[in-house]
């Protein structure tokens, strides 16, 4: 490598830390937040011998997933990659004696050590540290050897961080069996990382210290391991077991401590609750304790070592636990269990066992697929939800092969004896000392025995049945009473009316719609209570949410209470626990439970003294911590804190403050594993509230003066025909799915996971009330304190125990109300921007703008003036109209949440400007591909792909300058929706693909974005889709959101929106619109700060929306980094909105948010209208840039100099500091907006070869068949080919069959995904996941190869995700599918021979025929479609999620000849013997068959499913 590359790889390493530090220190760059996905897999040799193949399969596949991992610019510079194996002892012993020594008998020990390269003191340092620990424990060194290593292969900027790589060769001197000098070797390591930290040594790591493995590992490409490290070269390099790994970050430093396998494990996932786990297990240090380990165990802790990944993390845990002689099967089931409940389809035994795990500790929760040795185990498994792709395959050579994609290893077909999956929750196994490979069922069957576990959770206590009474409430506050004290707890009448009430009432959390306009809580002049201050996190691109509705079996509530024990231990203690279904009590609950605890318990008065004096509220909470920590000293189980104390004299603690102090003072006293904190608060009211208070560690939560309110309410006759009880029963069951909800955001799925897990933002918080009541909690902006706090608790208390209680306040937080809190749009300005674009008035525009410049402050970039740093210019001088206006994009509002005549008018007023607009997520109608006669263009210049996949077909792909994939929304992300059967118009069911009158359900997640390298996948199938189209990926803002930007760049987008928090026309839960996201001024400035850190700025077009209504939130937005703005609700106003906020009832009227004819009919918004907002805006915009001097946008974007701050808000406030959201970070060479011409292409697929070999198809329309051999890494082969055909053809113009490609192999990710009709593929061999992704009505085929001799409803063929979005065409395969099959399918037809879970979810269309069994929650959230399932075993009803669909065996000769046909053509197909074997016994398997039709249906099908139903049709 040349001196200048190397200078340039080291200048890029110099200029990133320094940028690194700068922002970390004073902008909202956080290393903590980077992310990381990956290709993971193992290789044993079941027998337990080491042999060469093993150490060859891994390599070869690590050679096919490169794909899975991303490429710095300079071609070499990768994200990680790394291989474990047994330590080859043949091959040191010889090293040992090239030394000049003779080896000893016994293992020889290995440690793979990186040492810091530049700075040799430190590295000579290192060394004596490593030594010293060895020899002071008595064991004796070899020596050290110099790894060979080939820097020729490797990128610049990883020379320049490569560490100097070296191994030390230690003997056994002490003659202890291996399990001792194993743990000697583990705790050696630990004592030396002690040593290097407190020598502020940062550049060393150990890869491994062991005498059985050892860990090769570094920052190149996956491809080149073995050209990097020539050791593995060796012929004695043998193994018998591998563990693979290939790694994609978020950033594009390379650090090579990073990459992996770590010390047990090898991770591909996210773990969502990784700030509560790493809190839990600080508590739990301090217990921990076991006799393998005596009184070595302090060297071990703690446990996770600061700035650890996630992946890091959870290794740690992994490996004390593994270590401490527990077996590796159970400390994954322990760590990552299986979903479960009582009801569970699976063995006591398995129930017993998990019901020992779940309440020794909090599991890890989150997408993984974990490939693990420890011990005698290696071992592959996959978290609760299925959320990795992990296959295997077994070699009648006795190897197994799991990897996140089949055919990686290349296998002769009659080798192979079976093919399979890792399912949810599951594991396969080998025990290498035994020889023996354990299945997921003979494995757990195995671990259940090896304890009485059944008989130790006797132990639990489930006191449900003690509370349960059925006791009615009594009321304890008279009307006066209970209305000052809803004051003090800051209520309006606003808040009894529309959240309370509903919940009371309904059962459900309340919902809005339009988003939010009021101020955050930091700007406002009114009361908000504490939980206003805390901005719910969510999950977008790293990980997904979960549906807590559909999916409710993945998920808990249960809530251990009590002193919990020591994790290291295996015994009955463990698990002498209270336990609950739900952490929400209700007042009798409570009491019940009080009374139950008796002395164990006790009471902590949360309140302080109203006249107290400046500090009475810093002296209270002292107080509180202080009898909290004598309480749990002396003895007690569970702390009380409570604020039923509060009378003029005595004012309430915010009980999220109180129960943070408490919570963090007693794990920082290592107290806190001893108690349950349990909170009885009069503030708690909503949702939000309570997951607070659960989030900063209450363990349970009673919302007495809610419950009292409640029944007020009922006496005075608001609950008509309904008991008290039903009421409280209500608003429980609303708070407890309204958790589920906050936690499902995240890819929680246990609560004991998200509890004391901080999984918010502190909006408007002190830093330093942050970090001393929520430690690690982000809070970027700083704001109020404890002193600030205390005088607007104050403030409210006294007026609400004056001389005469008042009444409540009205409100305004959720609506407009005069009098009330300010909102953002309040009449007078609708009612002004209406007629300057009526009149086309930019005059009056002005005063528009000037009037919402002179309201009080509701958003951040309100309190920034502009700095110009240069002499103002003309007008005449900056970039015209037409040019800003082309920056501008309506938002996507889809067709279903807009009327048809909004939705058109919005589109051709942006097309005629130049401008863009987004079809949102509903579909676009063909017969606005192209302009009207008049000249009007109401096709979408974007075409936006979200979770639901409503009408995405490859015309609609195909006919837009962008697509957009929505991974979130601003007004509630990470959660999904639902159109009501009242909108599904006949024109929004065609659109949609669905049936009128029928519910359409919108996933939370996309079901084929689980990870980074899933997005790289979508974003490259989309390009092949669409040759010329830009690809889009909107995120919400929200704390780390630039790293995850980092990672969306990377992955090749062309254009990434950052939402904020305010927008949204779709029906949101309450607290969602209010409470989930962070202002796009954050989130802007951090992507900003973020891409140009890592170089990647100017590879990307930024934009952002949410609430911008004038010229100067343009160029702020530009000033933060923006190159492109969305403007959505002012753009609606110009159309006539009011703001009512109906959307979501189809109520609107205006005609802009409703399907209702006559309502629509009132519409009056037109493009001149929207066209002059537009050109309005602009305007401004050039006024202002002429004031800054600056001829255009471009000179502008990322310049936050030119802005400071001149309102810091409040005078009680701490400080309210935006500098962090200023910072810059220096963009080097590259400009500071995107300077690529044309879009960031992706690498040719097989495809580019088929269209050249089918020019006589598609130039002269001759019928072709095509050949060819296809690998793993020829991803969604056919999808190029499909645009072609579309764009010359359309989708259905070539006959089914016209080209059809036959393909040998295993095939890639997405194969056929948004085929078209007149392709057809025959694949002979497997596939991976997204088979037949947006089919739109092509056909393919898979069945094993000839010579194979697998049964193929016994073995896998295909992957997750098959079907997802399908429009039309036809899937026969001959095997099993994986997880999520047909899910969304909206017309495909298909026959396969068995699936994993959530088969048919959210299905709406189209036919699917299942020859073999089915994973649990079948059928959840069908609306549409039909499935017959073949039912061997009889366990169908288990599996089946019963809420939307009925079952029933085939009655009607029309149906069952539906299913026949398909079979038999199934058959013809692939040449299954099953399926034919069911033919031939028709008469006796038809009887096997279920039916399964979504309720909904029944009654709109054209032939009756049933007897009854014919018999009903013909009355």
């Amino acid at each position: 490598m040349s001196a200048t590359n190397r200078n340039d790889g080291e200048r890029f390493c110099d200029e990133w830390r320094a940028n690194a530090d700068r922002l970390t220190s004073g902008g909202l760059y956080d290393p903590a937040d980077e992310h990381d996905a990956c290709g993971v897999g193992l290789v044993a040799a079941i027998d337990g011998k080491p042999r060469r193949a093993v150490v060859e399969s891994a390599i070869n596949a690590l050679k096919c997933i490169w794909h899975r991992g991303a490429v710095d610019a300079d071609g070499k510079t990768g994200d990680g990659a790394g291989i474990h194996v047994q330590i080859p002892q043949d091959f040191f012993k010889e090293h040992v004696r090239r030394m000049g020594h003779e080896p000893r008998d016994g293992r020889l020990a290995i440690g793979m050590v990186f040492l810091p390269r530049i700075d040799l003191a430190a590295q000579e340092r290192c060394r004596c540290i490593v030594e010293a620990e060895i020899l002071n424990f008595g064991y004796r060194i070899h020596g050290w050897r110099q790894v060979p290593i080939n820097v020729a292969v490797i990128g610049e900027k990883a020379n320049a961080t490569r560490p100097e790589i070296e191994q030390i060769i230690i003997y056994n001197s002490r003659g202890v069996s291996d399990r001792l000098f194993e743990r000697d070797l583990y705790i050696i390591r630990r004592r030396i990382e002690k040593a290097a930290l407190q020598e502020n040594i940062k550049e060393f790591y150990i890869c491994s210290l062991s005498c059985r493995s050892v860990i090769y590992k570094g920052m190149f490409l996956a491809e080149q391991l073995t050209a990097f490290y020539p050791d593995l070269v060796d012929e004695r390099f043998v193994s018998n077991f591998a563990i693979y790994h290939q790694r994609y970050s978020t950033n594009t430093f390379p650090t090579w401590h990073l990459a992996q396998p770590f010390r047990v494990i090898a991770h591909n996932g996210e773990i969502n609750t990784l700030l509560g786990n790493i809190n839990w297990m600080k508590a739990h240090e301090p217990r921990m304790a076991h006799e393998f380990f005596g009184d070595y165990m302090e060297d071990l802790k703690p446990l996770i070592q600061p700035g650890s990944s996630d992946s890091a993390a959870l290794d740690a845990v992994f490996e004390v636990m593994a270590r401490s002689l527990r077996t590796l099967p159970l400390v994954q089931t322990m760590l990552m269990p299986e979903a479960w409940s009582k009801d569970s389809p699976i063995p006591e035994a398995h129930k017993q066992l998990y019901a020992y795990s779940n309440a020794v500790m909090e599991p890890w929760d989150g997408p993984a697929a974990i490939a693990a040795y420890g011990g005698v185990w290696a071992l592959a498994g996959m978290d609760r939800n299925g959320l990795r792709p992990l296959r295997y395959t077994l070699t009648r050579d006795g190897l197994l092969v799991v990897g996140s994609e089949t055919g990686m290893v290349r296998f002769d077909e009659s080798d192979i004896i079976e093919k399979g999956r890792v399912g949810p929750g599951q594991m396969i196994a080998v025990n290498l000392a035994e020889g023996k490979l354990f299945h997921d069922r003979e494995l757990k069957d195995w671990m259940a025995t090896q304890q009485p576990f059944g008989d130790w959770i006797k132990n639990i206590r489930e006191i449900d049945s003690l509370i349960a009474g059925e006791a009615e409430a009594t009321r304890e506050f008279g009307m006066e009473e209970l209305r000052r004290r809803q004051y003090a707890a800051g209520w309006t009448m606003e808040d009894l009316e529309l959240v309370v009430q509903p919940m009371a009432e309904d059962g459900k959390e309340p919902l809005g719609s339009m988003g939010d306009h009021s101020p955050l809580a930091v700007l406002s002049e009114r009361y908000r209570g504490l939980h206003h201050f805390f901005r719910q996190n969510f999950s977008q691109v790293t990980n997904p949410a979960i549906d807590p509705l559909r999916e409710r079996r993945v998920m808990s509530l249960k809530t251990r209470l009590g002193n919990l024990g020591n994790i290291l231990a295996e015994n009955e203690s463990q698990v002498r626990i209270l336990q609950l279904a739900s952490p929400v009590l209700s007042n009798l609950e409570f009491d019940a439970m009080r009374g139950y605890m008796g002395a164990a318990a006790a009471e902590v008065d949360c309140t302080f003294d109203a006249d107290g004096g400046e500090f009475a509220l810093r002296q209270a909470l002292d107080r509180v911590r202080h009898e909290a920590e004598e309480a749990v000293k002396g003895g007690c189980e569970h702390v009380i804190l409570s604020d039923k104390a509060i009378s003029a004299a005595r004012a309430p603690i915010p009980m999220i403050l109180a129960t943070g102090a408490v919570h963090s003072h007693l794990v920082r006293r290592n107290l806190r594993t001893y108690t349950s904190v349990n909170v009885r608060t009069g503030e708690c009211m909503d949702v939000h509230y309570f997951a607070v208070l659960i989030g900063v560690g209450a363990t349970t939560v009673n919302a007495y003066l809610a419950e009292e309110t409640i029944a007020e309410r009922h006496r005075r006759g608001l609950f008509p025909r309904r008991t008290l009880k039903s009421c409280l029963d209500a608003y429980k069951n609303a708070v407890d799915q309204g958790l589920l909800k906050i936690m499902s955001k995240m890819g929680i799925s246990v609560i004991s996971s998200y509890r004391g897990g901080y999984n918010f933002e502190a909006m408007g918080l002190s830093r330093t009330l942050v970090a001393e009541f929520f430690p690690g909690m982000p809070s970027r902006i700083s704001g109020i304190g404890l002193v600030g706090i205390q005088h607007k608790v104050l403030q409210l208390h006294h007026a609400a125990f004056g001389a005469e209680a008042a009444p409540l306040p009205m409100g305004g937080f959720y609506r407009y109300r005069r009098g009330g809190e300010t909102q953002a749009f309040e009449g007078h300005l609708i009612h002004m921007l209406q007629e300057a674009v009526s009149t086309d008035s930019y005059s009056l525009y002005k005063k528009y703008s000037a009037a919402v410049r002179q309201m009080p402050p509701t958003q951040l970039r309100d309190l920034w003036e502009f700095a110009p740093d240069r002499q103002p210019i003309s007008v005449d001088e900056v970039e015209s109209i037409t040019e800003i206006r082309k920056r501008f994009v309506s938002p996507g509002m889809s067709l279903g949440a807009l009327s048809p005549e909004a939705h058109e008018t919005l589109t051709i007023a942006m097309n005629r400007i130049g401008a863009k607009s987004d079809s949102g997520e509903g579909g676009e109608g063909s017969e606005r591909f192209h302009p009207r006669p008049n000249g009007d263009n109401a096709n979408s210049a974007i075409k936006q792909i979200a979770s639901g996949r409503f009408g995405v077909t490859t015309a609609y792909l195909n006919n837009c300058r962008e697509i957009e994939i929505k991974v979130s929304q601003g007004s509630k992300p990470g959660e999904g929706g639902q159109l009501p059967g009242f909108k599904v118009t006949e024109e929004i069911a065609r659109l949609r693909h669905a049936t009128p009158g029928v519910m359409l359900i919108s996933p939370p997640p996309h079901h084929d974005i689980y990870s980074i390298e899933d997005l790289a996948q979508l974003i490259y199938d989309l390009k092949q889709a669409s040759p010329d189209a830009h690809v889009c990926v909107k995120l919400v803002a929200r704390s780390g959101i630039g790293t995850v930007a980092a990672g969306v760049a990377k992955a090749k987008a062309d254009v990434i929106l950052i939402s904020g928090h305010t927008g949204g026309t779709g029906a949101s839960p309450l607290s969602s619109i209010k409470f989930a996201g962070i202002p796009w001024e954050i989130g802007l400035s951090e992507v900003n700060q973020v891409l140009t850190l890592n170089r990647l700025r100017h590879r990307v077009r930024l934009r952002t929306d949410g609430g911008i209504k004038t010229g100067r939130d343009v160029v702020i937005a530009a000033l933060l980094g923006a190159e492109e703005f969305g403007i959505g609700t002012a753009g609606l106003v110009a159309m006539g909105c009011l703001l009512v906020r109906q959307c979501h009832s189809n109520t609107c009227p205006v005609g802009i948010c409703t399907q209702d004819p006559a309502l629509r009919a009132k519409f009056t918004g037109t493009p001149e209208k929207v066209v002059n907002l537009f050109s309005f805006v602009a305007e401004e915009v050039r006024e202002i840039l002429a004031s800054l001097g600056a001829r255009s946008i471009n000179e502008i974007i990322g310049r936050t100099d030119l802005l400071f701050q001149v309102n810091r808000g409040g005078s009680y406030l701490d400080d309210l500091d935006l500098n962090p959201l200023l910072a810059q970070a220096d963009s080097g060479e590259f400009a500071r907006h995107c300077s690529i011409e044309g879009r960031n292409e992706v690498p040719d697929s097989l495809d580019a070869q088929m269209i050249r070999d089918a020019q006589p198809a598609l130039e002269g329309g001759e019928k072709m068949q095509l050949t060819y051999t296809v690998r793993n890494t020829h991803r969604a082969v056919g999808t190029r080919l499909s645009s072609e055909i579309t764009r010359r053809f359309g989708m259905t113009e070539l006959p089914p069959g016209h080209i059809t490609v036959r393909l040998r192999g295993s095939a890639g990710q997405s194969l056929g995904a948004f085929l078209v009709q007149g392709v057809a593929l025959e694949v002979f061999g497997d596939a991976n996941d997204y088979v037949g992704k947006g089919l739109s009505g092509g056909s393919i085929v898979l069945r094993p190869m000839t010579a194979s001799l697998l049964r193929t409803n016994e073995n896998t063929i295909m992957g997750n995700t098959v079907l997802y979005g399908a429009t039309g065409g036809r899937l026969f395969a001959a095997g099993q599918a994986g997880e999520r099959f047909a899910v969304r399918n909206s017309g495909a037809h298909a026959v396969i021979e068995g699936c994993g879970a959530n088969g048919c979810e959210y299905m709406t269309g189209g036919v699917v025929v299942i020859l073999g069994p089915v994973g649990e929650n079948f059928g959840a959230g069908m609306t549409g479609g039909m499935a017959f399932v073949y039912d061997a075993t009889g366990d169908f009803h288990n599996r089946l999620n019963p809420e939307t669909v009925v079952v029933q065996r085939i009655e009607m000769p029309y149906w069952e000849g539906i299913c026949r046909t398909l079979i038999a053509d199934h058959s013809t197909q692939t040449g299954s013997a099953f399926a034919a074997a069911v033919l031939n016994e028709w008469d006796q398997a038809r009887k096997r068959f279920w039916q399964v039709v979504p309720r909904e249906m029944i009654g709109r099908l054209e032939q009756p499913v049933s007897r009854a139903e014919d018999e009903r049709r013909r009355a």
